[in-house]
């Protein structure tokens, strides 16, 4: 079961990698072509070089960041990785500490949960709207709902995790140390 989490993980990992590589080489290319644009002559002869058609890398270099905040926070970044504000957490007691991991864990994970449905329904109208640039790469099959179905990803795996580490807390109880999600008792 670990070698799956681990083989899990580490494709979460190679496709944020590939996002980050795709979005770097498209700012290059933005770049390169912003540059380029000042030859006039430069489009005469590689006419695929006309600036004109390169409206989209800004699109895309938006829409990866997206995915990248997005897919990066449901499946690469530990939750011992989140910025906390643990000054409370980490004065009270281990029975304390299940307390507030069990009661915020499900507080998290019952509204991300319960947000699913709405979120979905207000999706629904983007199943029309087409990409402002994007068609002329991908062509009108991309709608704005795949570009924006990435957040339904986070909100599903983000309330696993947190049910996840709700029913850790309470079959385990909590880790020693405050932050330390990776080894619990009994595992």
């Amino acid at each position: 079961m670990k070698q799956i989490a681990a083989g899990l993980k580490h494709a979460a990992q190679a496709v944020a990698a590939a996002m980050m590589a795709v979005m770097f080489l498209t700012f290059v290319l933005q770049i390169f072509i912003r540059y380029s644009a000042r030859l006039e002559w430069l489009p005469d002869y590689f006419p695929f070089l006309e600036p004109t058609r390169f409206g989209w890398t800004l699109e895309l270099c938006l829409v990866l960041w997206l995915w990248l905040v997005f897919w990066g926070n449901a499946f690469v970044v530990r939750e011992s990785d989140h910025v906390r504000f643990d000054i409370l957490y980490s004065r009270v007691s281990r029975g304390t500490r299940r307390i507030f991991v069990i009661f915020f864990g499900l507080c998290i994970a019952l509204g991300l949960a319960i947000s699913i449905e709405p979120t979905w329904a207000k999706f629904y109208i983007l199943r029309l709207k087409k990409t402002a640039t994007l068609s002329s790469l991908f062509g009108d099959g991309i709608r704005m709902r795949d570009l924006y179905v990435v957040y339904m990803l986070f909100l599903t795996a983000v309330s696993a995790r947190y049910f996840w580490i709700v029913w850790q807390a309470f079959r385990y109880g909590v880790p020693e140390t405050a932050g330390s999600d990776d080894t619990r008792p009994g595992e």
